[in-house]
């Protein structure tokens, strides 16, 4: 059973019901969670683990690591149990006060000598061994967890602690604050060390700061987001606009002013947009790395309000921080044995990366910041607004491009789904999780990623067979050219290697458009090697054993339409429509892929070029189109395209504008020519 909040507030919360009373409840029933597996005030925060294999502490795993669970235990869970000790300082959890707790293990886990101590920088240093590039720990991360949680309960706790105790802790992380890290977002865990004993009157190597500070700054790509090594994902959202936020309430402001104004302007610029990558419900799409950490997307919001002029509309961050709260807590798969899995929703180990533990998940945790907000803050008494969902007319959709991370959200009225197109994406050839976290062609709220099938095809992918060299090539490039007139145009590359002339990569010219209900594709084919089998799935269909499949056909053009429901009971529902160069449509059954079900269905498009050289239809027009609900799609939903116009007298559309006539009344020209001068990574 998931977390039930009861006496919902539909005065002031008129989309959730939640108020701060609920969210106070929500971090209770997760510390209650935690708690019920921690016997003694002396036991560190450790939680039940069932994968061992990816996850660490493992065989694979160094001596110095080991010890970092017991931290990421203890620091990611203060995020729940920090704003909670400030709000009531007496709040006991499982029989145990929280503040002399976390109070007792902080101190413990900065103690050399201590059964607790998760390991100074200096001890790790000398258990491990050098590397070209930097040596860096995990417990540089979870440092940052535990000064923002401390400044969260500076009274009820640092300010408690004895000069000799806080010294300690100081002694502790300043080894960390000015040493060595990942040079991307990590900086920021450096800056907030530094910062935080800076606060606490330690004395603190400036120019390090300064260092990190400008290399974070010079990350941004424009548009509110900044670049995470090579990609951009939700790390902007639950990093660098939570920390640089906090970073320059504590210092920058006061000491930096020029970068802190920087910092600003960038939370304020991603608060412009943000609210549209979540969908009506307010709920978190499934993309980028880091799944697991689920709703902490949401943390940027109230970051953002602690600035000195904040933009955030507090309604409106309040809604989606709550649709998204119970996204997750809502559902009765989440937890396992009282922890969140390693999942998005239900266990799912196709998304787990190597560098999380059991206690990871508690990340997510970083939503509740919200709670150090008073009672008295807009962003409680504020009544709750939805945004662009209350201002679109029946059967719009509203598209957002961001150029500079690469990014196009399309909000569905008709569904209330949002769907992801991203871009500036490039993943090593066997990477089929990153592909998954990265390079689909499309992400919605309502259908999470279908993980890899092991097979010639994939959801929201091209994939390629060649049967001569029995031989399946897989795109682990997706390159951003825009939009233009209504049409975004990207290219995704198959078996992409920078050694490798472009010209000898087979790729595919992407363009594609929404409908009331989904997304329209007309893309097309640049294959340089024949024979071949190319294949495109849909979404990953939930298959709760009585999902109702139909296919149909109109005019030349087939589709497939599934009905059903996800594992919650749900009622779902999608249509896969395909025309032009494709020849057929199936349903491919499959387990263990989908993030909702353990069992689920993928529709695939199929197509077969014999000829090494032919003038043959290049372009694959296909539609996917989906609906919360049972009631049939109409037909002109269905069958969305009235007709074809090609160039060429072949109706190849080997080259010029190709021209989709729209049922709806609009006249779609696709014109992948010139794309090639702008194509960016």
């Amino acid at each position: 059973m998931g977390f039930e909040p009861e006496n919902l507030d539909f005065e002031k919360s008129p989309y959730t019901g939640l108020t701060r009373k609920h969210w106070i409840d929500a971090a209770k029933y997760m510390l209650d969670g935690i708690f019920q597996h921690i016997e003694t005030m002396d036991d560190p925060v450790i939680v039940p683990r069932y994968e061992t294999k990816i996850t660490y502490p493992n065989d694979h795993t160094p001596a110095w690591k080991v010890q970092a669970e017991k931290y990421e235990g203890l620091a990611r869970s203060f995020f729940l149990a920090a704003p909670l000790i400030h709000i009531e300082p007496d709040v006991v959890i499982a029989g145990k006060s929280m503040r002399e707790y976390y109070k007792k293990q902080i101190l413990k886990a900065c103690t050399p000598g201590d059964e607790n101590y998760v390991l100074g920088l200096e001890d790790m240093i000398k258990m491990d061994k050098p590397t070209p590039k930097l040596n860096t720990y995990q417990q540089t991360v979870e440092t940052c967890a535990m000064v923002i949680c401390l400044w969260l309960c500076r009274e009820e706790i640092w300010d408690t602690y004895t000069k000799e105790e806080k010294d300690v802790i100081a002694r502790f992380l300043l080894p960390y604050a000015e040493g060595s890290t990942v040079p991307q977002n990590w900086r920021l865990f450096n800056m907030l060390d530094l910062a935080f004993l800076h606060m606490m009157g330690y004395q603190v190597d400036t120019d390090i700061m300064r260092d990190h500070a400008q290399a974070i700054l010079s990350y941004y790509s424009g548009d509110g987001w900044y670049r995470d090594g090579h990609a951009f994902d939700y790390y902007s959202a639950w990093a660098f606009q939570v920390y640089a936020p906090i970073w320059c309430k504590w210092y920058g402001y006061e000491h930096e002013p020029y970068l802190a104004k920087k910092f600003e302007e960038h939370s304020n610029k991603l608060m412009e947009t943000y609210d549209r990558m979540f969908d009506a419900d307010g709920w978190v799409n499934m993309w980028g790395r880091s799944n697991i950490y689920r709703n902490a997307a949401t943390s940027s919001f109230e970051a953002n309000m602690l600035l000195n002029h904040s933009d955030a509309n507090p309604g409106l961050s309040r809604r989606i921080s709550s649709g998204a709260l119970m996204q997750f807590l809502g559902r009765d798969d989440l937890m396992y044995k009282g922890v969140p899995t390693l999942g998005f929703y239900k266990s799912f180990i196709p998304l787990v990366q190597g560098y999380s533990c059991a206690e990871s998940p508690f990340w997510l945790a970083k939503a509740f910041m919200c709670l150090h907000l008073p009672e008295d803050h807009p962003f409680w008494t504020a009544k709750e607004e939805n945004g662009v969902w209350d201002s679109m007319k029946e059967g719009e959709t509203l598209e957002t491009v961001l150029n500079g991370p690469a990014l196009c959200m399309a909000n569905h009225k008709e569904n209330g789904t949002t769907e992801l197109r991203s871009g500036k994406v490039i993943r090593k050839r066997v990477d089929d999780n990153g592909q998954c976290c990265y390079g689909k062609l499309c992400y919605s709220t309502k259908y999470p990623w279908e993980a890899s099938l092991g097979s010639n095809i994939e959801s929201q992918m091209y994939v390629l067979k060649e049967p001569v060299f029995n031989l399946i090539e897989k795109p682990n490039a997706l390159l951003w050219h825009g939009m233009k007139e209504g049409v975004l145009y990207r290219r995704t590359f198959f078996n992409y290697d920078n050694e490798e002339e472009c010209h000898w990569l087979n790729c595919i010219d992407l363009a594609d458009f929404p409908v009331a209900k989904g997304m329209v594709r007309a893309d097309k084919m640049r294959l340089f090697h024949k024979p071949v089998e190319v294949t495109l799935g849909s979404y990953g269909f939930p298959d709760m054993g009585k999902v109702e499949i139909k296919k149909l056909e109109k005019d030349g053009a087939k589709a497939v339409v599934l009905k059903g429901t996800d594992s919650q009971g749900r009622p779902k529902q999608m249509a896969m429509t395909v025309y032009g160069a494709w020849t057929d449509l199936q349903v491919i059954s499959s387990k263990d892929t989908n993030p909702d079900s353990e069992n689920s269905m993928v529709i695939a498009a199929s197509l077969k070029r014999e000829k090494i050289f032919g003038y043959e239809p290049y372009i694959m027009i296909s539609q996917v189109i989906t609906q919360e609900s049972l009631e049939d799609f109409k037909e002109d939903e269905i069958f969305s395209i009235e007709k074809i116009t090609y160039t060429d007298k072949e109706n190849c559309g080997g080259y010029g504008p190709v021209t989709l006539s729209m049922k709806d009344g609009r006249e779609m020209t696709v014109d992948y020519l010139g794309i090639e001068g702008n194509l960016q990574i």
